[in-house]
């Protein structure tokens, strides 16, 4: 079974980064429709996307919505730090903090998942 995790670290602002988080939706939905174990984590400004995803009127709401129970989390630390912890606990997203209040990227490594960052 491939192991894929997806960590989106870019920020809500540009054209480009819209084009990140839709092609991390579209690797997710295929890694899933596989049968590959999958972790997708928010890290850094990436954790502003979850507020941006939650908006029903959002280009990615929908695909957002389908995938949402497939998230492994948001860091813990950026969400403090970006000013959107409330918005991920309200989302129901989970925090995050193995490793210095952040996730362990490192573990991903260390069980052989094949790491994709946005």
């Amino acid at each position: 079974m491939t192991k894929i995790a997806i960590i989106v670290f870019s920020d809500t602002e540009t054209a480009e980064a819209m084009g990140k988080m839709a092609n991390a939706f579209t690797l997710a939905n295929e890694a899933l429709e596989h049968g590959d174990e999958l972790k997708f984590i928010f890290e850094g400004a990436g954790t502003k996307w979850i507020g941006e995803l939650e908006d029903e009127n959002h280009k990615l709401h929908s695909v957002y919505k389908g995938l949402k129970e497939h998230f492994t989390g948001a860091c813990a630390f950026c969400a403090q730090a970006y000013g959107v912890k409330n918005q991920v606990e309200k989302a129901d997203i989970k925090l995050v903090s193995e490793y210095n209040n952040h996730p362990s990227l490192r573990t991903l490594f260390a069980e052989g998942y094949q790491v994709l960052s946005v």
